[in-house]
């Protein structure tokens, strides 16, 4: 996925977005880049992969000598972001958050109407910021470009431009992502988290709409377009996994989200008679542990942590890409704690369960250690399709999911008619979903947070939610 942080100052702002941007290291784990403006020095840029070191140590050296009142950075996990784009509205630098599902398509329209040329990387791929930037460039003005960018584009494009002069920034047309404006005597900024600029000062001054576009310089954030709250349709997930314990969205916490998810996880057990005699209730760290804490204090059972994770070399186990290497991560980092373990009958819940795979090794692990029952609940219901808005998802396809693996040997291509009944884990196809993946995890038991639970949870409408990975629902 991936982040931005940006700040125009009438004061040098380069730290703050170094700070800023480092905030956002979660979002993101393969690119990170700042890109300055001052009058003595033009364009400054600095781009450095982060796969194997945290972004605060690649940019230290880079911040002592970048100088501007304008900067903005970029946490990615696709392209080397921002770039810096010529065309006939100037110069400037783009970054992007999103996915382009379309890009070949537009490459192609965009050579065949008079588009010279595309830089490719090194994988042949066209970077996302220089495409939004020729689909840009085929208006008179920054709003119109964006607006065109926007509904060319399949898939998600939130955007900021910095130019000699301000920062704009677009939120994607159905809000998939935030943005929100922080303010402060000297100037303003704008960040895909809320946590991220307090520590600075700033305090928020506004969340941008679903598809609004706003101008910030150290003066004003003057509103270019008018967004459509109508449209939003936010990620759901942020809250579940992706979000920051701290980070706010649409006026929801994400610590208060997932704890409450928990409670209505227990209460779900509760009502249904299905919470099990066990010892402790334990969350998968970082982000099951709110959503344990929360089944903990509604269930009565006590709360521990038979694992503890080991963050000062690994803080992420999604680093870094190849997947074998993050599974053996992932194992690595989980520290046991075996007087919590030996003998005791544990609960574990997860933020979800996707392949699968690196539960399955928990899970064996624990026995090993001399765990007497696993049950396991999931912060969410069953993942049935890869992302193809945000691109949180690494499946090549959907198969790769458990979920679609256990359907598809069931049922073939029929099974596809049937999702909504495996997602139910009170139908005849929802239970033996959940009973086969319980064999094959080797899990005492398995419950799934209902689709009606994760939206109670968060406390939005769900016509404002979007839940295509659970649902399959645009």
């Amino acid at each position: 996925m991936g982040g931005f942080f940006g700040a125009v100052s009438k004061n040098d702002c380069v730290t703050d977005v170094f700070f800023g941007t480092d905030y956002h290291s979660h979002l993101g784990t393969r690119r990170g880049g700042m890109t300055s403006y001052s009058e003595e020095q033009g364009f400054q840029r600095n781009i450095h992969s982060i796969e194997n070191s945290p972004f605060r140590t690649k940019f230290e050296d880079d911040v002592v000598k970048m100088r501007g009142k304008l900067c903005i950075g970029s946490i990615s996990d696709t392209d080397p972001q921002p770039i810096l784009v010529r065309s006939k509205l100037g110069l400037y630098a783009i970054c992007s958050v999103g996915i382009i599902r379309n890009s070949e398509k537009l490459v192609e329209e965009l050579l065949e109407n008079g588009c010279a040329n595309f830089e490719t990387m090194s994988s042949g791929n066209i970077n996302s910021g220089d495409l939004i930037g020729a689909l840009i460039a085929q208006k008179d003005s920054f709003i119109e470009g964006i607006r065109y960018a926007q509904e060319k584009i399949e898939g998600t494009m939130s955007l900021t431009i910095l130019t000699k002069d301000c920062i704009i920034c677009a939120r994607d047309k159905f809000g998939r992502l935030p943005i929100i404006i922080g303010k402060r005597s000297d100037g303003f900024c704008m960040s895909t988290e809320s946590f991220a600029f307090q520590k600075l000062g700033y305090k928020t001054y506004k969340e941008l709409t679903a598809g609004e576009i706003v101008k910030i310089t150290a003066d004003d954030c003057e509103v270019l377009s008018e967004g459509d709250p109508s449209r939003m349709k936010i990620c759901t997930f942020m809250w579940t996994y992706y979000g920051y314990p701290t980070a706010v969205y649409e006026g929801m916490n994400v610590e208060v989200m997932r704890t409450r998810n928990g409670e209505i996880m227990a209460e779900n057990d509760i009502k249904a008679g299905k919470l099990p005699d066990v010892d402790y209730v334990c969350g998968i760290p970082d982000s099951g542990t709110p959503h344990a804490i929360g089944y903990a204090n509604r269930s009565g059972i006590p709360f521990a942590r038979p694992f503890i994770k080991y963050t000062p070399t690994w803080p992420r186990s999604f680093m870094p890409t190849n997947q074998s290497m993050r599974n053996q991560v992932a194992k690595m980092k989980l520290i046991p704690v075996h007087e919590l373990i030996e003998g005791k009958r544990l609960l574990f819940v997860d933020d979800s369960i996707v392949r699968g795979t690196q539960m399955r090794e928990t899970v064996e692990f624990l026995y090993e250690n001399g765990a007497k029952e696993v049950h396991m609940r999931s912060a969410c219901p069953p993942i049935m399709y890869g992302c193809k808005y945000l691109n949180f998802s690494r499946s090549h396809s959907e198969l790769e999911l458990i979920a679609r693996q256990i359907i598809d040997e069931f049922e073939g291509v029929e099974g596809v008619k049937y999702i909504a009944e495996y997602s139910d884990t009170n139908t005849e196809r929802g239970k033996r979903l959940r009973d086969e993946i319980c064999r094959r995890l080797k899990l005492t038991s398995l419950e799934f947070q209902s689709l009606e639970g994760t939206v109670k949870a968060v406390g939005l409408p769900e016509c404002k939610l979007c839940t295509y990975c659970w649902s399959g629902n645009e």
